[in-house]
């Protein structure tokens, strides 16, 4: 049986803090420029996972409420960004954020919005935000073919992985998230991002993806093989580089 969206990444937690990449300060930089974003305005950050790019705010002294259906991440963000007093919590979706009308100026969706049920988020999404407020989507999307490690490692995926495909088709273009935001877009751009990894790090990157098997799991052995294999063969002083293209798309929704 295919597990719901929501918690898909409940026994990945423990990788995906400590793996996944964070966003380039280019994007906050944008987002504070021509992106319209206020100092310390109240930003909701809906799928906010464990809680990287809702830190990403919170440092830069925005209050922030995280909306996370699911419990283990949503604990994990708690336990990360207690310490923020401009931290909360809430178990919502973007669906159904349990947020007040109009009580945030930017709703944010990083890494998650290919998950959402696209037109009932824009009307929730519309209800939460102040007038005038922004949405803003974005993605750190691996680089498939740049690079021999990257490109062998997208062979990997599609080789060990049976549930990759599926996945990565779920993510959207660009022509497509600028036809849900319609005339409301005002701008995409893209930001050159990356990860230097030893193995242990590749490792843990890896398995904090919701299609990768686990130990334990058939398949697991080979995939881990594998990615011993292509490690050794492309490292260069002990690390590989994740290359990205943080994707980021804002606009006002109705």
């Amino acid at each position: 049986m295919t597990r719901p969206s929501t918690e898909r990444f409940t026994d990945r937690v423990a990788d995906y803090v400590r793996y996944r990449p964070d966003y380039p300060p280019e994007l906050l930089a944008f987002l504070h420029g021509p992106g319209g974003l206020a100092p310390s305005a109240p930003v909701a950050d809906v799928g906010a996972g464990t809680g990287i790019s809702t830190r990403m705010f919170l440092e830069a002294g925005h209050p922030v409420v995280a909306v996370e259906p699911n419990a283990a991440m949503r604990a994990a963000a708690d336990a990360w960004l207690g310490g923020f007093p401009g931290y909360r919590s809430v178990a919502g979706s973007a669906e159904a954020t349990g947020l007040a009308d109009a009580s945030v100026a930017l709703v944010t969706a990083a890494q998650a919005f290919h998950w959402f049920d696209p037109e009932r988020t824009r009307r929730e999404f519309a209800r939460v935000l102040v007038p005038g407020g922004r949405v803003a989507l974005f993605w750190n999307s691996r680089q498939l073919d740049s690079t021999p490690f990257l490109r062998g490692y997208e062979a990997l995926l599609r080789q060990y992985c049976p549930d990759y495909a599926s996945v990565a088709e779920r993510y959207p273009s660009d022509e497509q998230v600028a036809t849900w935001f319609g005339a409301g877009l005002r701008h995409q751009v893209v930001f050159p991002h990356a990860q230097r990894l030893d193995f242990e790090a590749l490792r843990g990157r890896h398995l904090s993806s919701s299609f990768v098997p686990k130990e334990g799991q058939p398949g697991y052995a080979p995939t881990m093989e594998a990615l011993r294999e292509l490690f050794e063969r492309e490292q260069r002083d002990g690390h590989v580089l994740f290359t990205y293209d943080t994707r980021l798309h804002v606009g006002e929704v109705s």
